[in-house]
């Protein structure tokens, strides 16, 4: 039984997908499926339900999992431990956060772990903060500067770094919105600019429910950055991390307003479980001790 094989096996209870898996894991569909045939000829049981749109575990997939991944995570620690000879770290890491983490968080983290490890290449990549786990379970990124999600994906390793507040915002000058006015906000009639999806939409309609029954969603942005914007520009009342909105370039052009406060996002590290163990990862992660 190879370490590889096992580390098919557990993409696989993530994506429940053979063609995810084979995408993400640079293998054929085909090669995939035999690898996971010999798994089960080794281990004497059915591990998988296949359908024609995703799989699911067995009863004995459900026992083999947990064993896997400590297999799997004892190996890499052990080698790690090996590699610990050759104190030079080298290689990659991809990267993945939001736009305004790239200038809040990253730098400072980036800065000392170029002092520790200067020969290792970082590669960057940016876009909606709410797709920060997809790209980790996916394989597209290897470390995810990312919101605690409600529920962690079983292969997901997360380490909380800090809290980040989060406000309903207003623009600032002289504006016609709907339901709006100095006096007062009508929840029920004033147009909302929400996160389109993420911790942050769901910390968004958990306070809404507070205050209306009905929201009036004007604009759902993937990506909180368009959020501040499209308030500024008038177009409705918004609800952003704290983060994002002081270090908006339009920032002068809205206000926060005076109303119970939004509960705030953990903000962390993540990468997959099964790859924690790596040098490349640990040593990033152990930088937020």
């Amino acid at each position: 039984m190879h370490i590889k094989n096992l580390q098919y096996f557990l993409h696989l209870c993530d994506s429940q997908s053979f063609s995810k898996t084979a995408t993400s894991m640079h293998i054929s569909p085909s090669a995939l499926s035999r690898i996971i045939q010999r798994l089960e000829e080794d281990v004497g049981q059915q591990l998988l339900i296949r359908t024609n749109r995703h799989v699911s575990l067995t009863a004995a997939g459900k026992q083999l999992a947990p064993v896997a991944m400590q297999i799997v995570t004892e190996w890499q620690t052990a080698v790690s431990a090996i590699r610990e000879e050759d104190p030079s770290l080298k290689g990659k890491l991809t990267v993945f956060c939001s736009v305004t983490a790239s200038y809040s968080h990253l730098p400072d983290l980036l800065n000392r772990f170029r002092q520790n490890y200067p020969q290792i290449e970082i590669q960057l990549q940016t876009g909606d903060p709410a797709q920060s786990i997809s790209h980790i379970m996916d394989d597209t990124a290897d470390i995810a500067i990312s919101a605690k999600p409600g529920q962690l994906p079983a292969d997901l390793y997360f380490k909380v770094w800090d809290k980040v507040s989060m406000s309903v915002i207003a623009p600032s000058i002289g504006s016609n919105v709907p339901g709006f006015s100095r006096a007062g906000v009508e929840w029920d009639t004033v147009p909302l600019i929400l996160p389109e999806s993420g911790r942050a939409r769901e910390n968004a309609n958990n306070w809404l429910k507070g205050h209306t029954r009905k929201p009036n969603i004007y604009a759902q942005i993937a990506g909180h950055e368009g959020i501040v914007s499209m308030v500024a520009l008038g177009c409705g009342i918004g609800i952003a991390p704290d983060v994002v909105i002081d270090n908006s370039p339009v920032k002068d052009k809205v206000e926060k307003l005076n109303v119970p406060v939004v509960e705030a996002l953990e903000l962390g590290l993540c990468c997959r479980k099964s790859r924690s163990g790596e040098p490349l990862l640990a040593a990033m992660m152990e930088l937020l001790n």
